[in-house]
């Protein structure tokens, strides 16, 4: 029986397990832990089709099934691959991609000769050839090298006037992998630049990865996406006026710890569904789960250490960006009181003119399973507020 394990191996390896006998001493290794974590192996004919996550994208070896290498499978392109599936003695398998440009597809490969055609894909209106999709490399505080990747027209000038969008996550081992949204065309179409800052804490290149944005390291999280942010402006990408920044859940505390440590660095804040109140997150609904990531205030070590980057205690005085708190009224993950104790905060403490709102949405909830019609109406508020606040006229 082949098995995946992460024992001894934090990226993750292949064994073959003698099901006579389980003990660890029978196991045998088939494909070793690598540099790149895996993400999945799926056998298909006689052979193991092994997905590794590379520099944020998909990279996929083809093994034989004793583990010795065949070939690397040539992608349609850098972006993300999934959902390997097919009839077992079938010569037709299929499998799933899509990347920041393109939209998924799907193509059916020949499990004979390795190639593969396109079988189904989505209809978009919109011409990925005038874009471009290249990842980039920038140094953080601690002089760690961190890759984002950025998604404009070819002809993008560098004059620091480009409309922006920066995302992050940074957290719980999630990757953030190339994917496609049609929303972001309304930015890309405008000539604006959409940016995925790859930060610590995420699953990019593993658990050190991981452990190295948790607990009384968060703040190299802070301090990864607020380099990103000084690479834009710095490469004349854009401009703090023209910078906003976007985030949720965990991603929603990356905006509001980051807005508040460098406000002067954006233009427009975005901080979705966030975990806002460091100090009492664990006390409602299903918080108490995120304490390995986070640790909480009943220990006085992590008290200590929370204390200085929770939103809700850290508003002070400032003139901040132009910012839409986002939330929905049956959130049980992240209780909507988050959002709420933050803009108060952060109202109270305006010093500037730019707008402090807090989007709540009614019959909703943390974000999956949101109803199509609560998508376009979120998204077009929010794309209304960045051009507004821009002084975009859309």
């Amino acid at each position: 029986m082949y098995v995946l394990t992460n024992k001894n191996a934090p990226n993750t390896k292949l064994i073959l397990v003698n099901t006579d006998d389980y003990a660890e001493n029978n196991w045998k290794e088939i494909i070793p832990e690598a540099e790149e974590p895996i993400q999945g192996v799926k056998i298909i004919g006689d052979h193991l089709f092994v997905t590794y996550l590379k520099n944020a994208y998909s990279l996929v070896k083809i093994f034989n099934l004793d583990g010795s290498f065949v070939k690397d499978m040539e992608l349609p392109g850098i972006g993300s691959i999934g959902g390997f599936s097919g009839e077992e003695g079938s010569s037709d398998y299929f499998f799933s991609f899509s990347s920041y440009l393109f939209p998924p597809a799907i193509y059916k490969m020949n499990v004979n000769d390795f190639s593969y055609v396109q079988f189904k894909s989505s209809n978009v209106d919109f011409d990925p050839e005038l874009y471009i999709t290249e990842q980039k490399w920038y140094e953080s505080k601690d002089g760690t090298k961190v890759p984002m990747f950025l998604t404009h027209r070819k002809d993008l000038k560098l004059d620091g006037n480009n409309p922006t969008l920066l995302y992050g996550y940074g957290g719980f081992n999630i990757s953030l992998e190339p994917s496609f949204s049609s929303t972001r065309l309304l930015l890309l179409e405008k000539g604006g630049v959409f940016v995925v800052a790859n930060i610590r804490g995420g699953g990019e290149f593993g658990e050190e990865w991981h452990k190295a944005g948790t607990l009384e390291q968060k703040q190299n999280v802070f301090d990864d996406f607020i380099a990103a942010a000084e690479y834009l402006i710095n490469n004349k990408y854009t401009q703090p006026a023209k910078l906003a920044i976007e985030g949720g859940s965990n991603g929603g505390l990356l905006v509001g710890a980051t807005l508040l440590q460098r406000p002067e660095l954006f233009g427009v804040a975005f901080p979705r569904v966030g975990v806002l109140d460091m100090l009492r997150y664990h006390k409602f609904t299903i918080g108490w789960a995120w304490a390995t990531d986070y640790g909480t205030s009943d220990d006085e070590t992590a008290f200590n250490y929370l204390i200085k980057y929770s939103p809700v205690h850290n508003v002070k005085p400032a003139n901040y960006p132009a910012t839409m708190i986002m939330t929905a009224d049956h959130d049980d993950r992240v209780v909507p009181a988050h959002s709420f104790k933050f803009g108060a905060e952060l109202q109270k403490n305006q010093t500037g003119d730019e707008p402090i709102l807090v989007r709540i949405e009614r019959k909703a909830g943390h974000g999956a399973g949101k109803p199509i019609s609560k998508v376009i109406d979120e998204q077009a508020d929010m794309y209304s507020f960045l051009f507004y606040n821009m002084g975009i006229n859309y």
